[in-house]
């Protein structure tokens, strides 16, 4: 009978391999060499690939990876990568939030508050509103409780409904008057149109008396720079 031999001692002074015998186990110098070795051969490799390779080896390793290697990956191209539409509520103090609204004038507020949740809790807040009231001597004659909110802001719209400045109501039916019309004379309506003698004479005396002097044109053209629509903030006509 065959006698087996004794098994061979793994602690010796040769270099151990696991799966592959170009990476030494017991030599942590070598190891790290050929990790490095392989690293830029991987990246010489990584070079000449196509996008969609690239994206296909990129998408193995992360299948690939742990959870926490993962959440690795996440934080480093969260540093490399600019963050867009971020909420500067979210990342500013609350101070500096509340200062940037300040700016704001009521109606873009109001807007504002239509964001979400948190930008209608700070738009809303007492901080905005009093300095808005107190800017036109708008108090209120209690003390509101610490639980109550946006106090200030439902003084402010009071205030200004009073002042009847916002939009006009359509009258009822009742309210419109339809006068009797009743036909005109040819004659009659010659009459009024030519215009009155002494009218004609005072124009004709005018013409006279300042031969140079010319006159107003018959009609006046369209204003090409118009500012009757321009609409301005309400109590606030100096900011457009």
């Amino acid at each position: 009978m065959m006698a087996f031999a004794p098994p061979k001692s793994i602690d010796g002074s040769k270099m151990q391999t696991k799966m592959s015998t170009w990476t030494p186990l017991n030599h942590q110098l070598l190891n790290d060499q050929v990790f490095e070795e392989r690293r830029a051969l991987l990246g010489k490799w990584f070079d000449k690939w196509t996008d969609s390779q690239r994206r296909r080896i990129l998408t193995g390793l992360l299948e690939r990876c742990s959870l926490s290697q993962q959440k690795f990956c996440c934080r480093q191209l969260q540093e490399k990568i600019p963050t867009e539409a971020l909420d500067f509520t979210t990342k500013l103090p609350r101070v500096l939030s509340l200062y940037i609204f300040s700016f704001l004038d009521p109606r873009s507020l109001c807007r504002c508050a239509q964001v979400s949740w948190h930008w209608k809790n700070l738009t809303e807040l007492d901080q905005l509103w009093m300095l808005k009231c107190l800017r036109f001597n708008w108090c209120i004659n209690f003390s509101p409780t610490p639980f109550e909110q946006g106090i200030w802001k439902k003084h402010y719209i009071q205030m200004v409904k009073e002042l009847h400045v916002t939009k006009p109501k359509t009258p009822p039916k009742d309210g419109f008057v339809i006068a009797d019309v009743q036909p005109v004379a040819s004659s009659t309506l010659e009459e009024k149109l030519s215009p009155s003698p002494a009218f004609r004479s005072s124009s004709s005396l005018r013409k006279k008396n300042n031969p140079g002097e010319k006159e107003l044109p018959p009609w006046r053209s369209s204003d090409k720079h118009p500012t009757d629509i321009i609409r301005f903030n309400y109590l606030d006509n100096c900011d457009p």
